[in-house]
């Protein structure tokens, strides 16, 4: 009995040390883990939101890319990390949604790491190239029903986003149409604005040089947004094709186990964070929505959306690895 009253006190003092030093966090730096290349869409928007948080904290947000690998090295860095919520991953939908489906040996990656908060939101842009007499979402489903299999879409690679966006475009809007798979952004983009394909979805900035340029045209956005960039692109669902909605998003993660408290300390600077104006007119020119949700909205919205996507690969026979 002796023994087993010394071990309780021992546990409990373990508890209130742990607690003690959830409620004194942050004490040192906070890693921030990017599953991508230094220069791209997340890459800036991690570093443009780790300057305000940063401040909101009062400890540096170092920030560390770790691009390749379908994000994976990424993912199990900061799910190998102490939980602590010195090690966090700024995290794309795509890496925490459709990566995980695609695998062989899936894992429920709510198993391996806490949520934190989306921090911003970003609807994909349909667009089509200016070689065709497509203006609109009704210019693009008569055609798909006048050409059936003729209509080819590109995307910047097998099971990413902007091919499952294709995916459920076909599927909501009952057309026939063909997927191209490339590898980069890039190399669809040039093949775009020459007629070798005719439409993709993607995200706003990557094509927007080419959109000024009239080599193609915007003629939808998968969701509605308050961004400016958006302004006169109408919302593919209010313009042919009901129901059909998607967006990317980016969130923020912590190994799974992280004490509640900083959890919720994290979430209250993120939502400080929110309030930054020079911030948000930032993101807005990325054509990115910052949006701050709860940790249960995040961990809702991952097992919500990991189901939509999980029947869209299931019934079109996705297959990667």
């Amino acid at each position: 009995m002796k023994k087993l009253s010394t071990l309780c006190s021992l546990v409990c003092l373990l508890a209130l040390a742990i607690d003690a030093s959830a409620q004194s966090y942050p004490i040192k730096p906070v890693r921030l883990i990017v599953p991508f290349a230094v220069g791209g869409p997340a890459d800036v928007v991690a570093r443009e939101m780790g300057q305000v948080l940063s401040k909101e904290l009062r400890q540096p947000i170092v920030v560390e890319n770790s691009g390749g690998g379908l994000g994976i090295p990424a993912l199990n860095a900061v799910a190998k990390a102490p939980a602590d919520g010195y090690t966090l991953l700024f995290a794309a939908s795509g890496n925490i949604v459709i990566q995980p489906l695609l695998q062989k040996n899936r894992v429920d990656i709510l198993t391996q790491l806490s949520p934190v908060g989306v921090v911003s939101t970003n609807p994909h842009v349909l667009v089509v190239t200016g070689k065709l007499p497509i203006r609109s979402i009704k210019d693009l489903l008569a055609y798909a029903k006048a050409n059936p299999g003729k209509l080819n879409f590109g995307s910047a690679g097998l099971g990413g986003l902007s091919h499952l966006g294709m995916e459920l475009f076909k599927h909501t809007a009952k057309i026939d149409i063909n997927h191209i798979p490339y590898k980069g952004t890039s190399q669809v983009m040039s093949d775009l604005a020459g007629g070798e394909v005719q439409a993709m979805f993607s995200s706003l900035p990557s094509m927007k040089g080419m959109i000024d340029k009239k080599l193609i045209t915007a003629i939808g956005v998968t969701a509605p947004s308050d961004s400016d960039s958006f302004k006169n692109i109408p919302v593919i669902a209010h313009a042919g094709v009901p129901g059909f909605e998607y967006v990317t998003w980016y969130g923020i993660f912590s190994a799974a186990g992280t004490p509640v408290a900083v959890i919720e300390r994290l979430n209250a600077a993120l939502v400080k964070m929110a309030s930054d104006k020079g911030l948000r007119a930032r993101l807005d020119a990325l054509g990115s929505d910052l949006y701050v949700s709860s940790a249960k909205e995040l961990g809702d919205r991952t097992r919500k959306e990991t189901a939509q996507w999980e029947k869209i690969i299931r019934d079109t026979k996705i297959e990667i690895n």
